[in-house]
């Protein structure tokens, strides 16, 4: 069921056809949908290390090589009872407005 309090946005019938497609043919594979997943939370995380640069143009607090050391991550986490795997990251989340306007857009 759908979490309370939550927000329900319809895509036009163009977009909503064009989603499905999309959805049935590349994210029924689990391994493709598992790729963009771990890909959108690296998105997330190299947006976070862009914001951290300062007024120079050069980097903060992380290794330019491969962004180790600056406290960015991703975890997956499985859980075999469950029946679930967690996928969490420590880059930039998105607002109510990012969710509305870019949820459903084909990137």
């Amino acid at each position: 069921g759908a979490a309370e309090g939550a927000e329900v946005f319809k895509f036009q019938a163009e977009m909503s056809q064009l989603m499905s497609l999309i959805i049935n043919t590349f994210y029924s594979n689990r391994d493709i949908f598992l790729r963009e997943l771990i890909s959108n939370a690296a998105d997330a995380i190299d947006k976070a290390r862009f914001q951290t640069l300062d007024a120079s143009g050069g980097p903060r607090g992380f290794d330019e090589q491969a962004g180790a050391g600056d406290g960015h991550d991703i975890r997956l986490v499985a859980d075999r009872e469950a029946r679930t795997l967690t996928i969490e990251d420590s880059g930039v989340g998105m607002t109510r407005a990012d969710l509305v306007s870019c949820l459903g857009t084909v990137a």
